[in-house]
């Protein structure tokens, strides 16, 4: 045990010295793979730790985040890098788990702990007849009051200026004696890289150092994902149920019946199903049939729009209501074909709404090209479909919300896992020069995107010098001294090429400088890429 609790410790430790030495003014590439892989041998060395077929798929799905963020090194990857790394930290400590969104909140309750697990870590060691356990018992004892003053502290600054002023000179003086006695104790270590490490520290531990056993696996145990039916008891004990009896006790009667449920059921799908078939024979008439149909940019960003908005409303409100209703009993109910059928009816109208946005949000593209937003609906898009259809199973083979809930966490979670294997910046770019001859091209846009595109940029710059009257180098602000105001002029033609080389150029050598202040810690295949290609071309 003194073994573990010795590889545990010093894993925490080490993985915080690791994590300064990574990751201090480095960019997240190369060292995030390192740290990864840290991460996965310490855990797979520690006997107690258990290593389930969940946890080996779920650590090989960090490790291939990490992975991806060295080959693409996009916000996506690092925002998938991290959700991971959560997953995994919630698995390593609650292996049991079913559920992705309650292993997401077993990892934050897990990394808010760490520092009192890491203290009772240390209150455990003894040597000799010394131990830390004394002084960290002051420790126990301070923290609240601690946290008590700063919360009240605050309060009373923003309610006094003379007091804030006060509490400043304060402040700013320990700031000043701690970082001095960092600075005098460790000469080349600041007290802002002190922080960093600590933080390595914490982070290290929630992995390693385990949280005292939670309710959570018991608790989520008791959720199957197979409906079973259940007797209603005449009577409950709950406030809600008390509230309810009081106000309204004849709804509650009612509500007890399956019959009054089915006949409220069907009347409610009945009128929704008429309400979406009258948006969706719209649709049939102004945009499957191409009539109505306006080629303007604008028209069709106020239809994308229009029909995502209410799209959102329509599957969240269809998800929530078939739900609530198929919750229970009514699923083992002898005279619900009626209500399954309407239920059945209303997800399929949904999916053609879906395929209706689907259709604008394609010809919003053919129009005016990609865009992260525009991607960004046909994602949404996927996902409401992914949950219709889930919610399909549901009803037909009577499964509970927790199933709609770890079907639906997994499918995302995979899907985020794909979607960081596309360079996104590089196929927006490549697709709107493509297709340039048919879609209205926003130079804007393109300039606007990550450094990936550079090697794209130059390389058809000739092209994109075309598209500079529609841009932002087609005027300039200038000061008139007369009246102290500022005229918009138009720039000549030249004056705008050279403008838009300016630009380009500058961003290639601001490019090349950030590439070159980094070490080999903050490498990716992205960057690298870039690079060659500017040394190549001599740019």
């Amino acid at each position: 045990m003194k073994q573990r609790i010795d590889l545990q410790l010093l894993a925490a430790i080490g993985g915080g010295i690791l994590f300064n030495f990574l990751f201090w003014m480095e960019k997240q590439a190369l060292n995030l793979l390192i740290y990864t892989l840290f991460l996965i041998i310490i855990t797979l060395l520690d006997r107690e730790k258990s290593k389930t077929k969940k946890y080996y798929i779920f650590a090989g799905s960090h490790l291939l985040a990490a992975i991806m963020v060295v080959v693409n090194q996009s916000d996506l990857n690092i925002i998938t890098w991290y959700i991971t790394f959560a997953v995994m930290i919630g698995l390593i400590h609650f292996p049991l788990l079913r559920n992705i969104f309650t292993v997401l909140l077993a990892a934050f309750l897990q990394i808010i702990t760490t520092p009192i697990n890491l203290l009772k870590k240390i209150m455990a060691i003894h040597f000799g007849d010394l131990s830390f356990k004394p002084v960290l018992k002051i420790v126990k004892y301070t923290i609240i009051p601690f946290f008590a003053i700063m919360l009240f502290s605050i309060l009373y600054s923003e309610a006094n200026t003379v007091f804030a002023n006060y509490l400043n000179r304060i402040t700013s003086g320990i700031t000043t004696f701690i970082n001095n006695m960092v600075v005098f104790l460790f000469p080349e270590l600041s007290f802002e890289r002190f922080i960093h490490i600590v933080l390595g520290i914490v982070l290290s531990a929630g992995a390693f150092i385990s949280l005292k056993r939670l309710e959570l696996e018991k608790i989520e145990a008791g959720f199957g994902e197979q409906l079973v039916r259940e007797h209603r008891n005449k009577t409950s004990n709950s406030i809600a149920y008390m509230l309810i009896e009081v106000f309204a006790e004849g709804l509650l009667k009612r509500m007890m019946a399956l019959k009054t449920e089915n006949i409220i059921g069907i009347i409610s799908f009945t009128a929704l199903n008429l309400l979406l078939l009258s948006l969706n024979t719209i649709d049939i008439t102004t945009l499957w049939l191409g009539k109505n149909i306006e080629s303007n940019g604008a028209k069709y960003s106020d239809a994308l729009h229009d029909g995502t908005n209410v799209l959102i409303v329509s599957i969240v409100i269809a998800m929530m209501i078939i739900v609530y209703f198929f919750r229970g009993n009514l699923n083992f109910y002898s005279k619900n074909k009626t209500i399954r059928f309407l239920a059945y009816l209303w997800i399929f109208q949904n999916i053609f709404l879906v395929c209706s946005v689907l259709l604008r949000d394609y010809q919003y593209v053919s129009a005016l090209g990609l865009t992260y937003k525009r991607i960004g609906v046909f994602v949404f898009l996927l996902l409401c479909t992914i949950g219709l259809v889930t919610v399909y199973i549901k009803v037909a083979q009577q499964k509970t919300f927790f199933y709609l809930c770890k079907i639906n966490g997994r499918i995302w979670y995979i899907l985020l896992l794909v979607f960081g294997f596309v360079n996104w910046d590089v196929l927006i770019v490549n697709y709107n020069i493509n297709n340039r001859a048919s879609i209205n091209l926003d130079l804007d846009h393109l300039t606007d995107l990550s450094d990936k595109t550079l090697p794209l940029l130059n390389t058809n710059k000739i092209i994109l010098r075309k598209y500079l009257s529609t841009s932002n180098y087609a005027y300039k602000w200038s000061n008139d001294t007369t009246d102290l105001s500022n005229k918009r002029i138009t720039p000549t033609n030249s004056e705008q090429i050279l403008a838009f080389e300016k630009d380009l150029a500058q961003r290639n050598n601001t490019f090349k400088t950030k590439y070159n202040e980094t070490s080999w810690l903050s490498w990716n295949y992205r960057d690298w890429q870039t690079m060659q290609f500017l040394l190549k071309n001599h740019l």
